[in-house]
């Protein structure tokens, strides 16, 4: 016995003071190890990764599951309101980036709202994305000389770990590399190790020619590291069906052998036992290469049987009406290693109810503004805004002349999610309303919620009334004909204390 032991059995004595330290029976077979963030994913990720990919490939619930969350996270956008005091400028800066969004993939198979989307989709799938800024010459034509170029994590090798030697002339001496990151003495991330071609797809990669297991070293500046960071001192991503893999895979083997079971029982409709080789019952035709013979039977027929001779129809074995509830739970177990609710998995809403769905929404919508806010935008948006108006000013695109003497002033923006959808909205909108009223929201506020930009949101406003008073329209919706008209025909302004 340790003197560390000794020492607590005096004190405490022989009881544990946790049940989860307990070694009785229940304890013998639990072996625990207590690795770090970085040695954790070490050995592990390109097999939970590869796991990961192919259950989304070939698994209905998997892949239902990651469409269910980026539609949510990301959906049409996630779309950025500058907040630079001049409207003038403001304005233009919005109109830039419009124009660049149709130009942001250097795929050109989406705009950057895509790449939102397939960004979030890649991080859940296999842990981790990789987005690499790609700065262009003037003369391609792009409204602003910046494009994105998505990466999946296997450009990163996670097997890649190196004590750079200390030499005078390199600019990486005393750096380390770990799961093919690069980090200075400091900690920071400095440069990526990266594939010039996906790994997995060898001779059919484009870069094929001049990739194979060579890396290219590229600063971090230069790529954006989209994970989900679980762990302090975390660097590498963690697939997000990682702790529904082994579930996932079973539950679909075992729902597949139940299929298979039934219509092979359901095959056989009755067997025949009778007295000697050579009758012939119920119609029965010639037997087959295999010597067996099969009857037919029509419906109506009454068949007369010799005496001793006997039909045994088949009665396959029912699952039982807990199937349903089986295979509940378990979806339910694997929404919450996903971080979905059990009706985006499934579909199933037959147990919901208006108080039910709206609890479960509110909950998941929680968790989604969490990965929204903290993961998606801080990691993917802000630097990619900061790039972009850093490159539209340097190649004079946007007059701001101020950028490196005052950059928060230029680079303050609001991201602005897609809205959500109310079970109810007539009650949502009376609440919001009254929120309204008591002052504890603003329009703004209520706008934003819904994934809009209120200065556009007014900007219509006036332009349909000035066109609605311009051709004579008076609509009920419109709140300026409330009160009753003037003497000159107009109606009259709200009071100040409205």
């Amino acid at each position: 016995m340790s003197w560390l032991s000794r020492v607590r059995q005096r004190l405490f004595g022989a009881t544990p003071l946790y049940d989860g330290i307990g070694a009785g029976r229940r304890a013998l077979a639990w072996q625990v190890g207590n690795p770090g963030a970085v040695a954790v994913l070490a050995s592990t990720q390109n097999e939970l990764r590869a796991k990961s990919r192919d259950l989304v490939r070939r698994n209905a619930w998997a892949a239902a599951g990651i469409e269910a969350f980026v539609s949510n996270a990301i959906g049409t956008g996630i779309k950025p309101q500058s907040m630079v005091a001049d409207n003038t400028l403001r304005e233009a800066i919005h109109s830039l980036w419009w124009d660049w969004c149709e130009e942001a993939d250097a795929a050109g198979l989406t705009d950057f709202y895509g790449l939102q989307a397939l960004a979030c989709r890649a991080m859940l799938e296999g842990g981790e994305c990789l987005v690499r800024l790609r700065y262009r010459r003037p003369e391609d034509g792009l409204a602003v000389g910046l494009q994105l170029q998505l990466l999946e994590p296997e450009h990163l090798p996670a097997t890649l770990n190196l004590e750079l030697a200390s030499t005078a002339n390199s600019t990486a001496a005393g750096n380390v590399i770990r799961a093919g990151i690069e980090f200075d003495r400091l900690g920071r991330r400095v440069a990526y190790h990266l594939y010039r071609s996906h790994p997995g797809d060898g001779a059919l990669a484009p870069m094929s020619g001049a990739g194979g297991t060579d890396t290219v070293r590229v600063p971090a500046s230069e790529v954006i590291h989209l994970f989900r960071p679980l762990r302090p001192g975390q660097i590498r991503g963690e697939p997000w069906l990682a702790r529904a893999l082994v579930k996932l895979n079973e539950l679909d083997q075992y729902d597949d052998a139940e299929l298979v079971r039934k219509k092979t029982a359901a095959m056989f409709a009755g067997f025949i036992t009778r007295q000697s080789p050579e009758d012939n019952l119920m119609g029965e035709g010639l037997p087959d290469a295999a010597g067996a013979a099969l009857a037919g039977l029509e419906p109506g027929t009454m068949q007369i049987l010799a005496p001793g001779e006997d039909v045994k129809f088949s009665q396959p074995a029912d699952v039982g009406a807990s199937y349903a509830d089986f295979l509940r739970m378990q979806f339910r177990a694997v929404a919450a290693a996903m971080g979905i609710s059990y009706e985006m998995l499934t579909g199933d809403l037959t147990q919901v109810n208006y108080s039910s769905i709206r609890a479960g929404l509110l909950e998941f919508r929680r968790r989604c503004e969490a990965i929204q806010h903290g993961v998606i935008v801080h990691q993917l948006c802000r630097p990619v805004w900061r790039a972009w108006m850093q490159q539209a000013a340097l190649q004079g695109a946007l007059a701001a002349p101020d950028l490196a003497r005052k950059p928060r002033e230029y680079l303050a923006v609001k991201w602005i999610p897609q809205g959500w959808q109310w079970v109810d909205p007539k009650k949502e909108f009376d609440a919001m309303l009254t929120a309204m009223r008591a002052g504890l929201l603003s329009r703004s506020q209520a706008i934003s919620a819904f994934g809009y930009d209120a200065e556009d949101i007014d900007r219509e406003i006036a332009a349909d009334n000035q066109r609605a008073d311009e051709l004579g329209l008076r609509f009920d919706s419109d709140p300026r004909h409330d009160r009753p008209p003037t003497g000159d025909g107009k109606p009259l302004a709200p009071s100040p204390s409205d």
